[in-house]
């Protein structure tokens, strides 16, 4: 979930607001400390705009983790 998040430029703060679920819920989520409803994953695969089958997938062998996105909240502009 995180590298298709990461891939989309999201925060975690926007992929849950976006999904109306809470941010911590997201954070917990890509630390596999809460395992999701199906309701939940089909929010998120929604959001993320993939087919909810693509929330399971594995990574390659050989993809890294994707680089964290910039801290901070953007300026207003």
């Amino acid at each position: 979930m995180r590298r298709l998040r990461v891939e989309r430029g999201l925060s975690q703060e926007k992929l849950a607001l976006d999904s109306s679920i809470d941010r911590t819920y997201v954070s917990r989520l890509e630390r596999r400390i809460e395992n999701p409803s199906i309701a939940i994953v089909e929010k998120l695969a929604l959001t993320l705009g993939v087919p909810i089958a693509q929330m399971f997938a594995e990574p390659k062998q050989h993809e890294t983790a994707p680089q964290p996105l910039r801290a901070g909240r953007k300026p207003r502009g």
